[in-house]
């Protein structure tokens, strides 16, 4: 590292140094939830600091932190290009299934993409509020404590996290290399080497530089929209020539399913192409004037997505019968065949693009929410280390990084993911609680944004009618989720509870923590 000091590993000045280095690592008020730090400047209070963080540089650091260096455009490019993954191009078919109509397909579209909508206005202000990197893992730990975050942190990190972002890397190989075998399937383990060389590839982008990183998003948030239009504009051209006589008012409801079990699976399908609409939240420290862009950013992104993602399905209905769909292994190669004829390569060339910046911007905020949860001292704390040139939180991309690809191992990571349908709206309703309660508590707090009652009330009382659908329609799976999630009780308990550690623990923990420091060059944020 250039600009370190260098240091002389033989010398009494080393040691010295080293020996107070470790007593700032190990001591009980050397950071994180049982070291007490200073939590005020994540709320509102500090105001200023972070108000007047927005000149696109060093957020009024000098010293090794995160920059801000995230825009107004950047932040939607986050949004959007998260939310659009692979899910509206291959397997749209969850809704129709459970829906049964046309038309109640669309409405069930509609209202997914307004509650997501609520949902993330009432981010808005929770992030404006508590101003600190994390999402919901943050809020947790503001309003319910240490153990409920930790158990939050546990599950993002030990499987939704890397196992989502492995599963879009898959789907990304998977159309990547299929033209070169347009007669019989992909293999596997082809596959599973392209999407393994696409984490690395993605995580060296934002490890080098977070500008890259954010370059990468935008444009890949650009092409899937690109890809989306052309579907669209297909679809009204359908729709002109009049050969539509499903979607028709007469027509378009017949077949539908009003059962209560149904249409709450039918909103999960939906809701579940939403997800991602609450990761700008999980960068808010690095946003510049994030008082203002947060909010902004969402207002923009939430109504883009909702728009696309009715009109891409209505596009579909202008030619696929809700039967076709059902049946289809990517609705969209089945759109594209039917349309585009000798050009219908284009449409899983889009798919492959768009795999590829959900990785990216999952990546991005999966790296900063192990930041957090190591700054706060539940992770080691070699993961909110930063390089001191890049400015990049390295460890925790590179751990990030090895928990994916720990995924390629896996022989049935779908059922894993299965378990934790419902943990995600337990998280977020507990965090939108937390808002009411902050409210109803700390009501001096700064607000720079602050939505009607009734929207996170109502959006409260949704998440718990998708929780009890979940439990009532799945109800081993959500045991055996409560049951994964209680491994984390005893892994808190002993890693962050425990402040009395043997000295040779102690000590064997610094070692390896200076060592990785070492071969990685970064330091503690400053």
């Amino acid at each position: 590292m250039s600009n370190l000091k260098k240091r002389n590993s033989g010398s009494s000045a080393d040691r010295e140094e080293d020996r107070q280095v470790t007593e700032r690592m190990l001591s009980p008020g050397g950071g994180g939830e049982n070291g007490d730090p200073d939590r005020s400047g994540a709320l509102g209070t500090t105001g200023d600091k972070d108000r007047d963080g927005g000149d696109g540089g060093d957020g009024g650091e000098d010293g090794v932190a995160l920059k801000r260096t995230i825009t107004l455009v950047n932040g939607v490019g986050i949004i959007v290009g998260t939310i659009i993954g692979s899910g509206i191009f291959i397997t749209p078919t969850g809704v129709v299934k459970e829906a049964g109509s046309v038309g109640l397909s669309l409405v069930v579209w509609t209202v997914c993409g307004v509650f997501s909508t609520v949902g993330a206005l009432c981010y808005a202000e929770l992030g404006t509020t508590i101003s600190k990197s994390g999402g919901d893992y943050a809020y947790i730990l503001e309003v319910y404590g240490s153990l409920p975050a930790f158990l939050k942190l546990w599950i993002e990190l030990l499987i939704i996290r890397p196992s989502s972002q492995y599963i879009v890397a898959y789907v990304f190989a998977t159309y990547l290399i299929k033209p070169l075998f347009p007669d019989c399937p992909v293999p596997e383990t082809g596959a599973k080497l392209v999407a393994c060389l696409c984490i690395l590839l993605l995580t060296f982008v934002n490890c080098y530089s977070v500008k890259a990183a954010t370059r990468v998003q935008d444009f890949f948030a650009a092409a899937k929209l690109l890809a989306l239009g052309l579907i669209i504009v297909i679809g009204f051209i359908e729709i002109g020539k009049g050969d539509t006589v499903s979607l028709l008012p007469e027509n378009s409801f017949k077949g539908s399913n009003y059962d209560f079990g149904n249409i709450g699976l039918a909103l999960y399908s939906g809701l579940f192409a939403y997800g991602g609409w609450n990761y700008l939240n999980f960068v808010t420290e690095e946003m510049i004037e994030p008082y203002k862009n947060l909010p902004l950013a969402i207002i923009i992104s939430l109504p883009i997505v909702t728009i696309v993602y009715v009109l891409t399905n209505l596009a579909y209905f202008t030619t696929l019968s809700p039967e076709e769909m059902f049946n289809s292994q990517a609705v969209a190669v089945d759109f594209g065949n039917y349309h585009l004829g000798p050009m219908a390569w284009i449409i899983p060339v889009f798919v492959g693009l768009s795999c590829f910046g959900s990785v990216n911007g999952s990546l991005f905020t999966s790296s900063r929410l192990f930041f957090v949860g190591s700054r706060e001292g539940h992770l080691p704390s070699l993961l909110s280390m930063i390089h001191p040139s890049l400015l990049t939180p390295l460890p925790s991309l590179i751990f990030t990084c090895l928990m994916t690809l720990l995924y390629a191992f896996s022989t049935n990571i779908y059922s894993v993911i299965n378990f934790f349908s419902f943990f995600n709206w337990l998280c977020i309703a507990m965090a939108i609680i937390g808002m009411m309660w902050l409210r109803l508590k700390k009501p001096e707090l700064e607000r720079p944004i602050k939505v009607n009652i009734l929207l996170p009330i109502s959006f409260v009382l949704a998440c718990v009618f998708l929780i009890v659908v979940s439990i009532w329609k799945t109800p081993v799976e959500c045991a055996t989720g409560f049951g994964i999630i209680a491994t984390g009780v005893p892994v808190y308990f002993i890693g962050v509870w425990w402040q009395n550690k043997p000295k040779w623990l102690l000590q064997a923990i610094f070692s390896t923590t200076a060592a990785c420091q070492k071969v990685m060059e970064v330091v503690p944020q400053e």
